[in-house]
Parts: structure tokens; sequence; C-alpha cells
């Protein structure tokens, strides 16, 4: 009872951060904005005191705040109904239907019909690299997509364990939260590098056209603020550009658990679940797609400091979880390595023959999601 009330908590703690997500869409837009009207006025009229530029700043800003409003409503509107035009460029996904693809078409639908969801769309990534993800803003727009790296990696009980983490992520309405921090970062990203581009393509002309003027003279001149303004206007995009990073990071990454969860609810095999991440560790990086992107997917763990701002905890850390909470049997990363996945998926179909009722019995404990059912 406990943990379904932690789920649907955290659906509902989802819709509420859509929400304050899309408001913080339109605080970092007004952010910028008044960073780039003080970047301006520092670069126009950067000879006159700071604090008359800083007022001159307001004035434009208060004046352009309507036509920010109504940008950043089109870049929304853009983003909830083209979002999945850009990942599928970015990814290159395909649709696929159940002729093309039906080992993959009838492991999802299973699991839908036994909880009798809606069936997302399915799309294969032709890749070698193994990754999933889900994508969609409402139920006519989900799908999930699967690399066909990890279609020929795993098996049917570790690839139906994959498919219920995503079909979980778009019950929990991760998905729809992920496409907007997504939307916000896109925000950010463009504005900051169009203006520190500008800056630094300028600054050299700037920065010598400032000391040959004071070199001439002139008592306005020694108290121009252009640089401190300037200088303020980078922090500023600095500071947003920061915020968007504690938007998009601040989404907990209890997500991938609760999803995992859910995928031993749904399948009642957590060592499936458990086999797959295995699988999957150290071999799911896709250079070419953006990062705001690989954060929706199934992995996309960085090994460096960089983990501080991780979206996804450690694939140990998942493992230990499931280990822990599901009752699942961790065979870990050497022994996945150890030999190509067919070979170690009939590795582990032999060592279970030898187990004999000893291995059933261990698939079968009771955990929080009830007995598993017999899957032969």
């Amino acid at each position: 009872m406990g943990q379904a009330y932690g789920l649907y908590s955290h659906i509902r703690a989802n819709r509420m951060r859509s929400i304050v997500l899309i408001g913080g869409l339109f605080l970092l837009v007004y952010l910028l904005l008044f960073a780039f009207v003080l970047a301006f006025n520092g670069f126009v009229i950067g000879d006159e005191p700071i604090d008359y530029i800083i007022a001159e700043t307001w004035q434009q800003f208060w004046w352009l705040v309507p036509w920010a409003t109504v940008a950043a409503a089109v870049w929304t509107f853009i983003g909830y109904n083209f979002h999945q035009r850009i990942i599928d460029m970015s990814t290159g996904a395909k649709d696929v239907a159940r002729e093309e693809e039906p080992r993959l078409y009838n492991l999802l639908e299973n699991l839908c019909i036994s909880r009798g969801i809606t069936m997302p769309r399915l799309q294969i990534v032709e890749t070698d690299v193994m990754n999933a993800y889900a994508s969609g803003m409402h139920e006519k727009q989900y799908k999930i997509a699967v690399t066909r790296g990890l279609m020929n990696a795993l098996n049917d009980q570790e690839l139906e364990a994959v498919l219920g983490h995503e079909l979980t992520h778009i019950r929990n309405g991760d998905v729809r939260l992920m496409v907007i921090a997504v939307i916000i970062a896109g925000v950010v990203t463009f504005a900051g590098e169009m203006v520190f581009r500008g800056f630094f393509n300028s600054g050299t002309s700037w920065r010598s056209g400032g000391r040959s003027s004071s070199s001439s003279g002139g008592g306005k001149k020694d108290g121009g603020g252009g640089f401190i303004a300037i200088l303020i206007a980078l922090a500023i995009i600095a500071v947003a550009w920061f915020l968007s990073l504690v938007i998009r990071f601040a989404l907990s990454r209890s997500r991938e658990y609760l999803a995992d969860a859910g995928s031993v609810e749904l399948t009642k095999n957590p060592d499936a679940m458990i086999s797959a991440l295995r699988k999957i560790e150290g071999r799911a990086e896709m250079p070419a797609v953006p990062s705001g992107i690989m954060e929706m997917c199934i992995e996309n763990q960085k090994n460096s400091i960089a983990d501080l701002f991780s979206t996804h905890p450690s694939v140990q850390r998942r493992v230990d979880k499931l280990v822990a909470v599901a009752g699942g049997n961790d065979l870990g990363k050497i022994e996945h390595e150890a030999a190509p996945p067919a070979l170690a998926d009939d590795a582990a179909d032999g060592e279970s023959d030898r187990e004999g009722g000893e291995a059933e019995d261990v698939s079968r404990g009771d955990g929080p999601w009830g007995s598993k059912p017999d899957r032969s």
C-alpha cells in the first residue's frame, strides 16, 4: 500500500513540477531579456554612469516584457506540438508496425493489455548502442523507442522489463516533465550561446575602442559604466544558465528508481530488470544525440565529476535498490561482459536449470509487488 501511495504521490508531484517548470521557463526568459538589454546598453551607451544605464535598461525591459511573453508562449507551443519531430530527427528513430517488429510489438502489447493501458507507438533507432526512451506530451503522442543494439542483446524477459520501465515513465508523467525541461534548456542554451558569441566576437574591438577614447580625455568617459554593465549582464546570463541546470537536474532522480519498480510491478520479474541494466551499463552513450534527449533515456550515467549533476542514478545503485526492495538477484557486470549477450543468456538459463527448485523459489519471492506468477 505504501508503495502504491509513493507512485501516486510521484504522479501528482510531477503534475505540479510541470506547472512550476513552465513558470520557470517564463522567469528565465525575463531574466535573459533583462541581461540582453543591459548588455546592449553597455555597448551603446557605455560612456554613461552605471546607474543611468541600469535605469534605461529597466525602462526598456518593461516595454519588451509583453513581447518576451508572447515569444515564450510561442516557444512553448512549438515545443509542445513539434518536439517529437525534433527528437526523431536527433535520434533517427523510425515508427514500426507489428508486421515489421512482431517480437517487440507483442511484448509491449501484452504489458498494456494486462493493465488496460493505451498502447504507445513503437520506434526503432538503427544503432548498435543499447538504450531506450519514451517521448510525448499526451496519449496521442506517446512513443517508446528502442535501439537495434538493445533488441539484439536482450532476451524477451529483459526486453519486456525495459519496455515496462519506459511504460512506467509514461504512466507516471515523467515523459511530459522531461520534455518541458528540454524546452526550457533549449531556450537558455540558445540565448546564452547567442550572447556569449556576440560578446567574444566584438569584445576585442570594444575594449580597444574604450582604451582609445579614454586616452583622448573627457570627464564623462572616465565615469562610463559600460564595462560594468556588460559584466553584470554576463553574470545574469550565467545565473540563468545555472538555474536551467538546477531545474533539469533537480527533477528527482527517484523517477528512475520508480520506473524500475514499475517495470517489476508490470512484469513480476526483478531479475530481468537487473540483467537488462547490467547489459546496458557502459553501452548506452549516443554521442550525436543532444544531452537533453539523452536525459530521457533509460541510461545516461556519466563517469566523471559531472555525476553531481547526473539525471540518472548509477546502474549499481539501481541494481542495489532492486535487490533490496524487489528481491532481485544480481549476476554482476563481469559475468555479462565475459560472454556475448546470447551466450550469457544461455549460461544464465543453464544455471537456473541446474539450481532447479531453489532458483524457482527465489524468483518467486514475495515483495512489495506481491508474488511472481509462473512465467513458464
